[in-house]
């Protein structure tokens, strides 16, 4: 079944699904909607990811009319000075694959502006405030792993055991940098690094390190190894060097990492997310994915939208078009009974803090080869999800508690 047409429900019982699950299927389209907040809270018992710190960039405050008339006339002004940029060759065949690939755009996006009670309920997020977020400068875990103290950093565990007459609490205190932390209860754990609280979902691990270290989670052997495997690199990316939001590496440093060592017996879907550049796209298809031993099938598309189903950008604006481009592939093992994927499916969501993306593998999971549930490693990952490894040198960036808030109705079922 694809991720974009279920015939047997109704707009009514997908909306109730929508609530549950956090996945909207638009029937006769090619298009899902996700609202990222639903679905990670199914990773949590006790915390809840607060959805006004998760779409902190749409809860800003809006400039007065006269500022942004001000601002307009200037824009409008200094756009009239610029002369008509020709694109070279590379932005011309971007734009080629824009044009074939933006009819698909406008229908999923007018699915979603046809769909008014599900905008309705997204309406209604700024309403949900944070009633947890603290203030303070973020942990920068990619300054800390560069000192030489790194190797003797600490993360803490607590755990409470039993009742509350009888119980007992439980402490342990692991390494924190190149080392395997694992919570393996069936419940979400709050822990403590450095005198800040931190989140992990359930079932859940992470592997903090830089590129030098990913070697040591390749399995002894392969039928242990990930049929999952999910990949955001940080590619050269102006804005963000010039943001100074993190750092990005050279495109050929990712020839190095160990796809192929890290893939099951029976095989793995690879899932990387790249920038629209034409430079990239090609190199992925000429260069990183022979490397790795990976096979291309199709391509999704992740499209931005605002609260009100309007989209983040112009569609047409060349350097800000307002989606982002997943690829998929197989790995080179022998696949066996894999699910055909069709090409060009259309993910809608509200985004994120920058460069943060929506979690995809739940709507991913009928395609993967092996065994269920899948093993899953998502590589320079700066969140965690339940059932899931993740690696690189912030994986715990938005587990930050700033982006959480208690559940009530856990503290309230527990008495």
């Amino acid at each position: 079944m694809e991720i974009m047409n279920n015939p047997t429900h109704n707009d009514e019982n997908e909306l109730l699904t929508f609530l549950d699950s956090g996945i909207y299927r638009f029937r006769n389209s090619n298009a899902v909607f996700i609202d990222p907040v639903r679905i990670l809270n199914r990773s949590y018992t006790r915390f809840r990811v607060s959805p006004s710190a998760y779409y902190s960039r749409f809860f800003e405050s809006k400039p007065a009319e006269s500022e942004t008339k001000e601002t307009s006339n200037f824009k409008k002004r200094k756009r009239k000075r610029k002369k008509p940029h020709i694109l070279n060759e590379k932005e011309q065949a971007a734009d080629q694959r824009y044009q074939e690939v933006k009819p698909v755009l406008l229908k999923a996006h007018e699915a979603l502006l046809g769909a008014t009670d599900l905008l309705m309920i997204m309406g209604k997020i700024r309403c949900e405030l944070c009633s947890s977020s603290e203030c303070g400068v973020e942990q920068s875990f990619v300054e800390l792993g560069r000192v030489w103290q790194a190797p003797m950093y600490e993360i803490t565990f607590s755990f409470n055991q039993g009742s509350k007459i009888d119980g007992y609490s439980e402490q342990r205190v692991l390494p924190l940098f190149n080392n395997l932390v694992a919570n393996e209860t069936c419940d979400d754990v709050e822990v403590e690094v450095l005198s800040r609280r931190y989140i992990l979902p359930r079932e859940s691990c992470f592997f903090m390190s830089d590129l030098g270290q990913i070697h040591d989670l390749i399995p002894a052997e392969s039928n242990c190894g990930f049929n999952f495997i999910v990949i955001d690199p940080p590619w050269e990316n102006g804005s963000a060097r010039q943001k100074s939001l993190y750092p990005t590496l050279p495109n050929r440093y990712f020839l190095s990492l160990p796809v192929r060592q890290l893939t099951h017996t029976e095989g793995a879907l690879v899932a990387l997310w790249i920038t629209n550049r034409e430079k990239l796209y090609n190199f992925v298809q000429r260069e990183l994915f022979p490397t790795w031993g990976v096979s291309y099938v199709a391509t999704f598309y992740w499209l931005k939208v605002k609260e009100d189903g309007t989209l983040i950008s112009d569609l047409d604006l060349f350097h800000h078009r307002p989606y982002e481009c997943l690829l998929l592939g197989y790995s080179s093992r022998e696949q066996s009974g894999t699910t055909s994927i069709k090409d060009n499916q259309i993910i809608i969501s509200i985004p994120g803090d920058y460069s943060r993306k929506p979690p995809i593998g739940e709507l991913l999971q009928e395609y993967v080869p092996g065994p269920k549930p899948s093993r899953c490693i998502e590589l320079f990952a700066r969140e965690m999800t339940a059932r899931c490894i993740s690696w690189g040198n912030e994986p715990l960036h938005f587990q930050d508690s700033r982006y959480f808030s208690r559940n009530s109705d856990a503290a309230h079922s527990s008495k």
